[in-house]
């Protein structure tokens, strides 16, 4: 019995994928990289290439709709649970105040529908205690595991893998992610705060230029934890063994910076553009705000789309341990480097190949 970890071919690629894909291994330009860093021009071009070929492969676009309405869903129970947890160390009324800053990037309706669900947490948060806390956190993460859950499913396509963890193995993994992510959101909760105060105890020191010094930090600071939270839900999402962190740099910075790009754009189109209360009357808000949601997952993927192709270039293991050869990474991007560009005949009869084979297999299953 193979598993992910020993297998010498990924089984959901066929004998002539991987047979294109050892023949290219020498010939790929930047194949012998060793970090994301250090490819040249032409295996970006390369890199690139393939992301917008792939974009409509894996149809990243139904992939974005699907996060986004998962975190529609999530997005309550997710402020809930980061309100309580503030509240274990600090006032959860001043998360209001420090969310007030970073919604204010985000389209106004979308800012409203956020700002009205953090008053209703901080509301409902004061006086819970002991019993009650634990309880009203537990469903609070429960309902927030399924934004976790819909990037797991969506990042699995991208990586090409399959979900082979069980019930208990993925619920605990989610919760995990789940977690970290309101971690990071309470250390950049936390952070701004931390900014704040510093601002108005420097500013007789430093003048006219406190202002822009700490809203430069934290800036900086937002980036970091954004491109952090990305990384980490990149690596440990996927059904396959976790790459290293250096590979997982330039799509995690990506899609923070996207997202940056995204709301700031998306909020100016809603304001001077589009008219989404003619169109849409009271229902504006909320289609205002899964559009932002869907753009910012389609930002998120693409991220995760550029990390795939560049690990699909080069040849070095790029999971974490020891090296191994290709093969026998448990991960079906690091097992594979196809540098070739792809054509869109192609991958629709690979598609067609691994559903038939999928189908071959139930067919196998039920007769036993």
């Amino acid at each position: 019995m193979t598993t992910k970890s020993s297998r010498a071919i990924p089984e959901h690629y066929d004998q002539d994928d991987a047979e294109d894909a050892v023949s290219s291994r020498t010939t790929a330009p930047g194949a012998t990289a060793e970090s994301p860093w250090h490819l040249p021009w032409r295996a970006w071009i390369q890199v690139l290439k393939r992301v917008w070929i792939m974009i409509g492969f894996h149809q990243i676009s139904l992939l974005s709709a699907g996060v986004a309405f998962f975190v529609f869903l999530a997005i309550t129970p997710l402020i809930a649970a980061t309100t309580l947890i503030y509240g274990l160390i600090g006032d959860p009324a001043t998360v209001a105040d420090q969310m007030a800053r970073i919604v204010e990037v985000v389209p106004s309706d979308a800012a409203q529908l956020i700002e009205e669900q953090l008053i209703g947490a901080v509301t409902t948060s004061k006086g819970v205690v002991g019993l009650a806390l634990i309880i009203a956190l537990f469903f609070a993460l429960f309902g927030g595991m399924r934004a976790a859950n819909g990037m797991i499913a969506a990042l699995n396509i991208i990586n090409e893998e399959r979900e082979t963890r069980g019930i208990v193995s993925l619920t605990l993994r989610a919760a995990s992610l789940t977690l970290a992510a309101i971690f990071i959101a309470i250390v950049g909760l936390a952070s701004g705060g931390v900014f704040a105060w510093l601002q108005t105890q420097t500013s007789f020191l430093l003048g006219g230029g406190t202002a822009f010094l700490f809203k430069a930090l934290t800036w900086i600071a937002a980036i970091a934890l954004g491109s952090a939270g990305f990384a980490l839900i990149m690596r440990y999402g996927p059904d396959r063994r976790p790459a290293k962190w250096r590979w997982l740099t330039p799509g995690s910075v990506l899609s923070t910076l996207l997202w940056i790009l995204i709301s700031f754009g998306f909020s100016l189109y809603v304001a001077y553009i589009s008219d989404y209360n003619a169109t849409y009357g009271s229902l504006s808000a909320i289609v205002v705000f899964l559009m932002w949601l869907f753009l910012s997952a389609y930002g998120v993927l693409l991220g995760a789309l550029l990390n795939a192709e560049i690990e699909r270039q080069i040849y070095c293991d790029t999971t974490i341990g020891p090296d191994r050869p290709a093969g026998r990474r448990g991960a079906v991007l690091a097992d594979m480097i196809d540098a070739s560009m792809p054509k869109e005949e192609a991958l629709e009869k690979r598609r067609h190949r691994q559903a038939e084979r999928a189908r071959h297999k139930a067919d196998e299953g039920e007769k036993l």
